[in-house]
């Protein structure tokens, strides 16, 4: 068991913070000023390679692996978390899932585009009263009209929604058959019927770009169907999945850029004639952060090198992403008792990372529901892969050009 980085992950690591230094965090604060969705910046971490690590070469990939990636979302989620959505939206939970369910024309149309940063993604599955409880609260209907579905339905707190090119929608066909009724699209913005209008999140900053999502007799292509009929439960529970561990990433990063923030402010801020990092509550809050941080990191690299080693590490990534969100929530109220009231001021972005931290625990299945599939795994009752695949659909390398997955 190695617990050091090989060099070429180090370089990796390295750009990425060098990248959010020099171009991420100088600029993101006028961004936020402005309100201004930063596209230019998705775009040119897209150039970087940074959303194609998991992906074959031949869609525009580095094929470096699901460890580079959790190091590059972590980097990007320090520098500013809001960016840090690309790593779900640009290579986890809509690209990579295209490229495991998708034929090789869906591949060859929308993975390209989207790693590169060119086009942005959504993942359209939460519905109104839903969250958990995805199958009770879906009322989104396709119906088989010829070539093409009709869709009617709405969606609710999609991550960019508003600004998308293109996404992957979840809609019953055949409602009757619960789980297995459950069919997946992919669905282009501009198709007549289909619009979107924002969801106001001002307390997670301006950047986010949420948005309900709204279909009215929307056609969609027969040949834009994901997977086979009635595969969409399955396709949807397999992306999130894998989109777990970059939220459990992102989570890592954010806790990470909390710290830095307390130690900053620690070192720096004098009260009754010395720094406050010299009083014990405040080391309390250090110490307790800096364990936090470190353990989640470790947690969050283990999930990402058994992915890597070609195995099926469901049951180590509910427990990354758990842990790892606990301990951004633990790190931001952490911050936020060191600041004081300054916590409040719209100069620090103290309350934003408090927001965020509840973000990431509740993204992908919410803190509880880890809670509930770590235990019951643990008991024996329902196994922690009971949604995986075969090796082939999961790693990039495994992938047989053409072949129909």
């Amino acid at each position: 068991m190695e617990f050091e980085l090989s060099p070429e992950h180090q370089a990796i690591r390295d750009l990425a913070r060098r990248f959010a230094e020099q171009e991420i965090r100088p600029v993101i604060e006028g961004y936020e000023r402005e309100g201004r969705f930063p596209r230019d910046l998705y775009r040119r971490m897209g150039e970087l390679g940074s959303f194609g690590c998991t992906f074959p070469a031949k869609y525009g990939g580095s094929e470096t692996g699901f460890l580079s990636l959790v190091l590059i979302a972590e980097e990007i989620a320090r520098a500013y978390f809001a960016l840090s959505a690309g790593f779900n939206m640009l290579s986890m939970t809509v690209p990579f899932t295209i490229l495991n369910w998708g034929n090789e024309a869906q591949r060859e149309k929308y993975i390209p585009p989207l790693i590169r940063g060119e086009w942005l993604g959504f993942f359209g599955l939460t519905e109104s009263g839903g969250g958990t409880d995805v199958l009770g609260a879906m009322r989104t209907r396709a119906v088989r009209a010829g070539d093409s579905y009709v869709l009617n339905g709405s969606k609710t707190f999609i991550t960019f929604g508003t600004v998308a090119d293109v996404g992957i929608v979840f809609a019953y066909t055949d409602p009757e058959k619960g789980a297995k009724g459950v069919t997946a699209f992919i669905v282009e913005a501009g198709t007549p019927g289909f619009t979107a209008r924002p969801i106001s999140t001002s307390s997670l900053g301006k950047l986010m770009a949420t948005g309900e999502l709204l279909f009215q007799d929307c056609r969609v292509p027969a040949e834009n169907r994901l997977g086979a009929e009635g595969e969409g439960f399955r396709i949807a529970m397999n992306a999130v999945d894998h989109g777990r561990l970059t939220i459990a990433a992102r989570a890592v990063g954010l806790a990470q850029g909390c710290l830095d923030l307390m130690l900053e402010y620690a070192r720096q801020r004098q009260a009754f004639g010395q720094p406050i990092g010299r009083f014990q509550m405040i080391q309390r809050l250090i110490a307790d952060t800096v364990a936090d941080v470190d353990a989640a990191r470790l947690l969050v690299y283990r999930a990402a090198w058994l992915f890597d080693k070609g195995l099926t590490p469901n049951r180590e990534t509910y427990i990354a992403k758990y842990f790892a969100g606990e301990a951004a929530g633990r790190a931001s109220q952490a911050v936020a008792e060191v600041y004081g009231g300054y916590a409040f001021a719209d100069d620090f972005p103290i309350a934003r990372m408090l927001m965020a931290a509840q973000l990431f625990r509740t993204g992908e299945g919410s803190a509880n529901l880890q809670r509930i599939l770590i235990a019951e795994d643990a008991l024996g009752w329902r196994q922690a892969d009971r949604h995986a695949l075969p090796r082939k659909f999961r790693l990039a390398s495994d992938l047989t050009p053409g072949r129909r997955q």
